[in-house]
């Protein structure tokens, strides 16, 4: 058959394929991530059918969709609002860190990893999916809870912090010395205090370069921007990621709203490529042998997600069942998770094993954050109403 032909063929399945995977998802009230993920295992090295004639698309419409998840990210705040969050958040950002990225830390120290290993597995178990949280609260009817605004801020604090964390990932990914990694923080805080500036004194003159009328005009020049950005981000060893989320930050307004609203298709089918690409990337026979550890880093972050909610809440004078919705909400993992790892597989870095521990760790947090989120409420509310017992009585 003829090569453009069996590409074409092939990238179709893949699309079709997604679809599928989606209105599945749909249909059983889930985040379609876990099985973007299955779905690039079955079709990847050492899958059911492995795809070998796609590779460098797919590997660019990958990074697209990362670029275009962070963009779009960056977008859903203000440079006030971040602000605003960071203060509102910082000891419970801080708290957040310390639980959530030590259980990875440690289990990466464990398997012999190095220090490079347990900062991408630690960065890989802290971070909740801000996609999964978010669709969570809304199909749940919780966003205007009032424990919704601890469990924003947090997530606001999570995305300023992997600012900072990614371009230093990068530099420990390329080998460089104690002052070149300095040199990155320094960079990296740089630009963020830079951005921040630009945005809360100039974000309309940002939203006007990119702004239009006309709909492919505005695609075309907000689409063009994100990847010069990002570009120019990753020549400078700065996360190709950091550089789109900051844009989305400085573009503010009804430019913001709509550019959103206009990239969301566009984003969910890059999306969609970038978690089949890492499942393709992933040899299936590599999982069984991790997933107990899976399992394990599944079990105490649920608990310590639960354990930072919970205490965010209580700051906030929130009630028992409020503490308990807010640490339930932040379990989710998602597309942070797999940016991390699949930014160390790219450098190969890292051992193997970390991307299928990665992938099994996504897999299961995925689907046991909107099923800890639905259903935490019930059974707090049991906990609250289950009889005691009364002490005996003397005759």
């Amino acid at each position: 058959m003829d090569h453009t032909a069996l590409e074409l063929l092939e990238l179709g399945a893949v699309f079709f394929g997604l679809g599928l995977l989606g209105r599945l998802a749909n249909r059983i009230g889930m985040s379609p991530i876990p099985l973007y993920l299955i779905g690039g295992l079955a079709f990847g090295s050492g899958g059911i059918i492995p795809l070998g004639d796609i590779g460098d698309f797919t590997s660019l419409a990958g990074e697209v969709g990362v670029v275009l998840l962070l963009l779009l990210l960056g977008l859903e705040y203000s440079a006030a609002e971040l602000i605003t969050g960071l203060r509102r958040s910082w000891m419970s950002g801080i708290l957040d860190i310390v639980l959530n990225a030590a259980p990875g830390v440690a289990v990466a120290l464990i398997l012999g990893w190095g220090a490079v290993g347990a900062m991408v597995l630690g960065g890989v178990t802290y971070i909740s999916s801000s996609g999964i949280v978010a669709k969570v609260l809304s199909d749940l009817g919780r966003l205007g809870n009032r424990e919704t605004p601890v469990v924003l801020s947090i997530l606001v604090f999570e995305d300023l912090v992997m600012a900072l964390y990614l371009p230093i990932l990068t530099a420990l990914l390329l080998g460089v010395t104690l002052l070149g990694g300095l040199s990155a923080v320094a960079v990296s805080v740089a630009v963020i205090a830079l951005v921040l500036v630009i945005a809360l004194r100039y974000g309309r003159f940002v939203s006007a370069i990119v702004d239009s009328s006309d709909r492919e005009v505005f695609l075309l020049k907000v689409l063009g921007a994100a990847l010069l950005v990002a570009g120019f981000a990753s020549a400078m060893q700065v996360s190709a990621a950091v550089g789109a989320f900051l844009l989305g930050i400085a573009i503010s307004g009804s430019t913001a709203e709509n550019a959103t609203k206009l990239l969301e298709p566009l984003r969910d089918l890059f999306a969609a490529v970038f978690f089949v690409v890492f499942g393709l990337n992933t040899n299936p026979s590599e999982i069984p042998p991790v997933l107990g550890w899976a399992v394990v880093l599944a079990v105490a972050t649920t608990l310590t997600k639960l354990a930072t909610g919970w205490w965010a809440a209580r700051q906030a004078g929130i009630g028992n069942l409020g503490r308990a919705r807010a640490g339930a909400a932040l379990v989710a993992r998602g597309e942070f998770s797999i940016v991390i790892a699949g930014l160390a597989v790219s450098y190969a870095a890292v051992p193997d094993q970390l991307s299928a521990l990665a992938t099994a760790y996504v897999l299961l947090m995925a689907v046991l954050g909107p099923i800890a989120a639905r259903f935490v409420e019930p059974v707090s509310r049991a906990l609250v109403r289950r009889p005691t017992a009364r002490p005996a009585t003397q005759s």
